[in-house]
């Protein structure tokens, strides 16, 4: 049986997720950012669910997060779902906590990073990124890297499919009620890319959208840029991804 880590799981696609995974009978980690959170989660908590309570907009928090993980049962999947869409987290929420759990965790199966149309804006540039979140952060910046990262982690471990989804611009408390993508179609590319034994699904490196592969970014497919993103990521956190 598949044990499943999504973050960012106490609402919007994360939840859905969630439910949708209980439903097919995984065993399911929840996460919640603060114990005022956890609440929410009763209903999964009562179904089985795990909990682990993390602010990923914490670096020390991550590492204890992985650590903690990482002393328990083996996850085949983590859907890092967890995002924010504006403000002095958006970098370390978007992409230094997913680079930091895929560094850290050991043997994850699959991985599975939620993308956005919005990495589309982003910049490939690098320098000057304030990656500690001391000032507001560009949520397409932290999208793009985020993508090159999915790409830069199918590259470099062949053995493990990793792959970026555009969940669409869905109405959740993110993406505001008048947002015009259909929810359902939301959430199940991640849970089908953590579970599935499709071809497709196995394969790897792909940015996709309602189950279908898409050309991302430019970016995204350069190593060269991919090497330049761990290698800054790496000197930020001081941990090289394994």
């Amino acid at each position: 049986m598949h044990r499943i880590l999504v973050t960012g799981s106490a609402d919007g696609l994360g939840r859905l997720a969630a439910e949708a995974l209980l439903d097919q009978g995984y065993e399911v980690v929840v996460h919640a950012r603060n114990p005022g959170r956890v609440e929410a989660l009763r209903p999964l908590l009562d179904r089985g669910a795990d909990l682990v309570v993390t602010d990923l907009a914490e670096r020390d928090a991550v590492r204890d997060l992985a650590a903690t993980l990482a002393g328990g049962a083996p996850l085949d999947a983590v859907i890092h779902n967890a995002g924010v869409w504006s403000g002095r987290a958006v970098m370390p929420v978007n992409i230094v906590a997913p680079y930091l759990l895929t560094a850290l965790l050991p043997g994850p199966r699959r991985l599975v990073y939620l993308s956005s149309g919005s990495h589309f804006t982003g910049r490939p540039e690098l320098d000057g990124i304030d990656w500690q979140g001391r000032t507001p952060g560009s949520y397409g910046d932290s999208k793009l890297f985020v993508t090159a990262l999915a790409a830069a982690v199918a590259r470099l471990r062949p053995g493990v499919p990793s792959n970026a989804v555009d969940p669409g611009w869905v109405p959740t408390r993110m993406g505001g009620a008048g947002a015009p993508d259909d929810l359902e179609l939301g959430h199940r590319t991640q849970e089908w890319l953590a579970t599935s034994d499709d071809a497709e699904a196995l394969t790897t490196g792909g940015y996709w959208y309602h189950q279908e592969r898409e050309e991302p970014h430019p970016a995204v497919p350069d190593v060269a840029f991919q090497d330049r993103l761990l290698a800054a990521l790496a000197r930020e956190t001081g941990t090289p991804l394994g």
